[in-house]
């Protein structure tokens, strides 16, 4: 099932260069650019605090967007740039690329799991442990996966969840190559030893958005 693509609203920014770029801070809006998909870049302006209420959600460098702007036909874009003040970490400045229903991009997806209340080793108290609520994927941006399933159906505990253990949707792939952790069930608290040891190391990772480039 292809995800539902959030819309976003911008207007045009009249002039380009500095002067324009502060007016537009001032008027409560953040300047941005849109490029790419062999059109003209389009100078843009998005109102402050709708910005900053899309950064506090989250992953805003992964996300793909429905950029509308009165005046242009809906967009489909993806942040490649947040500049930030360096001093309050606000956002002053947006760069966004089109892109095209084929065009290849890499993307956090969801993971779900199901039928964790019928899982043997849920079933004698094992606890669910999700390494990776989210996993990055290479995808087609005409067709993103709204999540993607690991069935729980038959694990029983020390069971580990390998990326290669999901079925992905055609023409999706991990952008890691190594087969990773997602997830595992883990011993119930009273039968865990002090001394208890695994064959694999649960992998831990911080995944956090890359600040931004320089104000066109």
């Amino acid at each position: 099932m292809a995800r539902e693509i959030p819309d976003f609203h911008a207007t045009v920014r009249t002039g380009t260069g500095k002067g324009a770029a502060r007016q537009a801070r001032r008027e409560g809006n953040v300047p941005g650019i849109v490029y790419g998909g062999e059109k003209d870049p389009l100078p843009i302006n998005i109102p402050f605090n709708v910005l900053l209420k899309t950064l506090k959600d989250g992953r805003f460098l992964s996300k793909l967007f429905n950029l509308k702007v009165d005046g242009h036909d809906d967009v489909r874009v993806i942040c490649r740039g947040v500049q930030r003040d360096v001093v309050k970490d606000l956002p002053t400045h947006v760069d966004f690329l089109r892109l095209h229903r084929n065009t290849r991009i890499k993307l956090f997806v969801h993971v779900e799991f199901e039928n964790e209340d019928t899982a043997p080793g849920i079933k004698k108290g094992g606890v669910l442990v999700v390494t990776r609520p989210d996993v990055e994927l290479s995808v087609v941006a005409g067709d993103i996966p709204e999540k993607i399933v690991v069935d729980l159906a038959g694990r029983d505990v020390g069971d580990v969840i390998h990326i290669s253990d999901v079925t992905l949707p055609k023409g999706v792939k991990p952008t890691i190559d190594r087969d990773f952790i997602i997830a595992s069930i883990s011993a119930p608290s009273g039968l865990r030893g002090s001394d208890e040891e695994t064959d694999e190391v649960i992998e831990t990772e911080v995944i956090g958005e890359e600040k931004a480039a320089d104000e066109e």
